[in-house]
């Protein structure tokens, strides 16, 4: 284990939002790998997680990416760009420059970095055709930058399993436990670490849903969690405005 401490940066993808703890806070599969790392390395592993649901890429950046820096962990992952996809204001060209300069600079430190490619989620979200195409171009520009700067990547576009609607929680958005599972399985496998092999196991897909029934279901869906999501942008706040990072301090990881 050539890992002594690991920093995950990010939003809610490495929050851990929907997987939670008994508690009611989130675990997640940073939080899955933190714990199988620390087992490896022993009781001075030491973890941190900054990541903060809602945040856009220029905020992970100018809040996060600094604090990363000053800790000087030997492994870091990155994920960010997820919310600038979804906004109207998205622009590739830009993002996809600053990604490669922010990749550039957390392995400029010596650091490992870990890069994913996103799951695609767009077959039971709105918007398919608007943001299919974002998606794509993201996930283009994490792999060159990852190639370009030697960073390990984590491509969860290429798992079909995570077109299964059972990988997402009721929000269609964030992870459900199972996802978590079966990403933490695939950053523990990119780094060379043996995973839980049940992390990797995936309930069959449900059957179709009557095309009435199925409706009925969107209509919920959206009454709970889409209009919430518009209000929140009409009014120009975030689902993280009064969240913390969870893990602020690179200490002992104890789960």
């Amino acid at each position: 284990m050539r890992w002594r401490s690991y920093v995950a940066v990010g939003d809610s993808f490495t929050e851990g939002m929907d997987d939670p703890y008994p508690d009611g806070t989130f675990r997640g599969w940073a939080d899955l790998v933190a714990t199988r790392l620390a087992v490896e390395a022993g009781p001075d592993f030491g973890y941190a997680n900054l990541a903060i649901r809602g945040r856009l890429f220029p905020a992970v950046v100018a809040e996060q990416v600094p604090v990363v820096l000053d800790m000087k962990p030997d492994l870091i992952s990155f994920a960010a760009g997820g919310n600038d996809v979804l906004r109207r204001s998205f622009d590739p060209v830009t993002l996809a420059s600053r990604f490669d300069a922010v990749i550039g600079e957390l392995r400029a430190t010596g650091a490992d970095v870990l890069l994913f490619r996103f799951a695609d989620l767009t077959a039971h979200l709105p918007g398919q055709r608007l943001m299919g195409p974002r998606v794509q171009l993201v996930n283009r520009a994490v792999g060159e930058t990852a190639q370009r700067h030697g960073a390990m990547l984590v491509d969860l576009y290429a798992d079909d399993e995570f077109r299964n609607p059972l990988m997402w929680s009721v929000d269609r958005l964030h992870l459900s436990e199972i996802g978590h599972r079966r990403v933490a399985a695939h950053v523990l496998t990119a780094l060379g670490v043996d995973a839980d092999e049940d992390w990797l196991l995936v309930p069959p897909a449900p059957a179709p849903t009557p095309w009435l029934a199925a409706r009925r279901a969107d209509l919920r869906w959206a009454g709970q969690h889409l209009a919430p999501w518009i209000r929140r942008r009409l009014t120009g706040r975030s689902s993280g405005d009064t969240v913390t990072a969870k893990r602020p301090l690179l200490a002992p990881f104890t789960d």
